[in-house]
């Protein structure tokens, strides 16, 4: 007999579909019925892809049945706009989930037992209480980054923040021993586009506390080893990281854009531990000449190195210097618009992980014991930084110039720092062990994820 009926509903970010991609393949194995719904624009994306991929389709997605509804925003409008396309979210979408919900019943579909929502989407509780639906939710980014959240009346109170989320105080401050510190200025909420849409930014982080206290279970992607400081102040979150969606990284875990698979064929050409990795993610944008600091300090390093260059990542850049750059590199780097990363994290080639520091990929780096050179773009991904050199120091992060710019003498050195560097190797290899140990057979997050499966089951 099937298991329960579980629907999965992302925020509609790369970064948040790709864990709950995951953590849906993990409960196909064992029996659920998954539905994943994503926003309509970001379903399209995800069909794409796996059309793209060799042997591609949705029947690779094994199981896992893939819904959408609209997000809200309309077409001639920007989904990069954060502020507009939670604003959005929130209005348009419980409406339209609960249609579906209606319409999926209505075709004989078995009804939905679970709802296992992003905390993110804090508005789908209410949708879940008027079908009778239970819920349990997951967190996608650093349990530290939750715990921020909820003592934002706790920081107000101290006259740290006013009552709108902006910092009253110039410093830096810690939550409890083992959090990362972090600077007034970097808070998650105040460094997501545009300042007059901080308060949309803010509403959300502090809603977050709506569906982490009224869900039966909160678990996220994490490890007790990496946020121990953070899980004594949440207690009742559990840890079910670092997720993956099978061990040799071959399912598809929701990618918006087609994989380059060129790029394992040219890392098997390198030498062990030689090539320097770097992407950014799926939302920073740089500008042209942050973008050519970059590419010459790449050059610099004299090393062979791989780097995600998105479709959008930059505008504005000259056709003819990108090509000039291209060819001068030509056989030292390789330049691709997406890839497989687990897949390329876990390559023996790969020397270190020059990254945005989201949460997601902290852990896919972490989980293969590599070391970081942080640069991270905005919201949560400074204090995914902090982690990274102040509490695990497994790396290092760049430094911008008074104009703001990282250049390409600052990269060149960072990059030699922190491939150089003995005991940052060191640490990161420790860290990869004691997630590899978190999520096997008697480990804390295995044996939370079983808590998870009990529950479902329930």
């Amino acid at each position: 007999m099937a298991k329960a009926h579980v629907l999965v509903l992302p925020f509609p970010a790369q970064g948040h579909v790709t864990p709950l991609m995951e953590l849906s393949h993990r409960l196909v194995d064992h029996g659920f019925e998954v539905t994943f719904v994503n926003t309509e624009v970001n379903h399209a994306l995800v069909v794409g892809a796996l059309q793209a991929a060799a042997g591609g389709g949705t029947s690779a997605l094994a199981g896992i049945h893939l819904e959408s509804i609209s997000d809200g925003v309309a077409d001639d409008e920007d989904r990069k706009d954060l502020n507009k396309l939670i604003d959005c979210c929130t209005r348009h979408m419980p409406g339209h989930l609960e249609r579906l919900i209606a319409e999926m019943e209505a075709a004989g579909r078995p009804k939905v037992k679970w709802l296992v929502p992003d905390v993110c989407m804090w508005w789908s509780f209410d949708v879940a209480k008027k079908f009778g639906i239970r819920v349990a939710s997951f967190w996608p980014a650093a349990v530290a980054c939750l715990a921020i959240s909820l003592k934002i009346p706790k920081l107000t109170e101290e006259g740290l923040l006013n009552n709108k989320g902006w910092p009253e105080r110039d410093e830096t401050f810690q939550l409890a021993p083992g959090i990362p510190p972090l600077h007034t200025s970097q808070l998650p909420w105040n460094n997501v586009g545009a300042p007059e849409g901080q308060p949309i930014i803010f509403e959300l982080f502090i809603r977050t506390d709506r569906l982490s206290a009224l869900a039966e279970m909160v678990v996220c992607n994490s490890f007790h080893e990496a946020e121990a400081g953070a899980f004594k102040l949440l207690p009742h979150v559990l840890p079910i990281g670092p997720l993956s969606s099978d061990r040799e990284f071959r399912k598809p875990v929701g990618q918006f854009l087609p994989e380059d698979t060129r790029c394992l064929r040219w890392l098997d050409a390198q030498p062990d531990g030689s090539v320097v990795y770097l992407a950014f993610g799926s939302m920073a944008i740089f500008d042209p000449r942050q973008f050519e600091e970059l590419a010459e300090g790449l050059e610099l390093t004299g090393r062979p190195f791989l780097w995600v260059v998105r479709p959008d990542f930059t505008a504005g850049l000259s056709k003819a210097w990108l090509d000039e750059f291209l060819a001068r590199v030509a056989g030292k780097g390789m330049v691709v618009s997406w890839c497989p990363q687990q897949q390329v994290l876990a390559h023996r080639a790969v020397a270190c992980f020059v990254s945005h520091c989201g949460w997601n990929s902290t852990m896919e780096g972490v989980r293969n014991g590599l070391p970081f050179l942080c640069w991270p773009y905005f919201a949560d991904q400074y204090l995914d930084r902090n982690y990274v050199t102040d509490v695990w120091r497994t790396g290092l992060a760049v430094s911008p110039d008074a104009d703001g710019i990282v250049t390409k003498e600052e990269l060149r050195s960072k990059v030699e720092q922190v491939v150089g560097d003995a005991e940052i190797k060191e640490r990161a290899r420790v860290f990869k062990d004691a997630a590899r140990r978190c999520i096997s057979e008697g480990g804390s997050s295995c044996e939370n994820f079983n808590r998870f499966v009990n529950l479902l089951s329930e």
